[in-house]
């Protein structure tokens, strides 16, 4: 495996080059599976591949304070990236990769990020699934509820609640998994921006509030990417690791994909 710590980089960047890494493994010069570790910088929002920017997003909102936002390659709903740890594994699947099929690649992800946590005091649990958290409101008017609102079948949870958000999207063998790691409670600004009654926004804040846990309490909000490497890479001695150092020679190996990405204000 290789375990990349990328960096922070703005939502548009950091969904491109996730796009890159599916495209380089779905074109078979990707062989061995990819743990990307990564930050938002500015904070910014991403949608699942399936969602309107239009329907979820207030655009105008947005556009006048200059946040960025970007579509990811993978499914779910929307997220706010501010306080958090997030990662991509990108990998085949098959016999010989990293799992047989998406549930399978799922929970060996979680498991491994789960003794990486654990190992770090965080307390984490897989999850058996719930359909708690936030619904649409009657007539779909609004955006749908957050990633964060609904917990499936191997997530990580604290608490009984919501603690990673992840979503994946496979191409033939290949499958990229996109997840967010929640460090602190700014994840429940996606209220603000997303296209909701200006009455609404308060409660669907606080039905988040309650679906959601982070890690705050045994990391800080404001958690170095460093110490997730370094719990990861205790359980995998063998990877090959790189840093920010490396990316752009790194990237330099993967195919340039198109991203339906907006950068408003910028």
């Amino acid at each position: 495996m290789i375990l990349w710590r990328d960096g922070a980089h703005d939502a548009r960047e950091n969904m491109a080059r996730d796009a890159r890494l599916l495209a380089a493994c779905e074109s078979g010069a990707l062989a061995r599976p990819v743990l990307r570790l990564f930050q938002f910088a500015p904070a910014g929002i991403t949608l699942g591949s399936s969602q309107s920017p239009e329907a979820e997003l207030d655009l105008p909102r947005l556009e006048g304070a200059g946040i960025v936002w970007a579509v990811r390659p993978t499914g779910g709903r929307a997220i706010w990236h501010d306080e958090e740890w997030t990662f991509s594994l990108t990998a085949p699947l098959g016999p010989e990769g990293w799992a047989p099929d998406p549930t399978a690649a799922y929970a060996r992800t979680c498991g491994m990020l789960a003794v990486a946590l654990r190992a770090l005091g965080v307390p984490v649990e897989l999850s058996a699934g719930s359909a708690r958290g936030v619904g649409r409101p009657r007539g779909g008017a609004e955006a749908a509820p957050p990633c964060f609102a609904s917990t499936a079948r191997y997530e990580l949870t604290l608490d009984g609640r919501k603690f990673a958000g992840i979503a994946q999207r496979r191409r033939g063998t290949a499958l990229l998994q996109q997840g967010s790691l929640l460090l602190g409670d700014s994840h429940l600004r996606l209220a603000d921006w997303a296209r909701l009654a200006e009455e609404r926004r308060p409660a669907v804040r606080e039905a988040l509030a309650g679906a959601t846990a982070h890690a705050g309490p045994w990391l800080g909000a404001r958690a170095p990417l460093e110490r997730l490497e370094q719990a990861v890479a205790a359980g995998w001695p063998d990877c090959e690791r790189l840093g920010p150092a490396d990316s752009d020679a790194f990237l330099g190996t993967l195919p340039v994909v198109d991203v339906r990405a907006g950068a408003t204000g910028a």
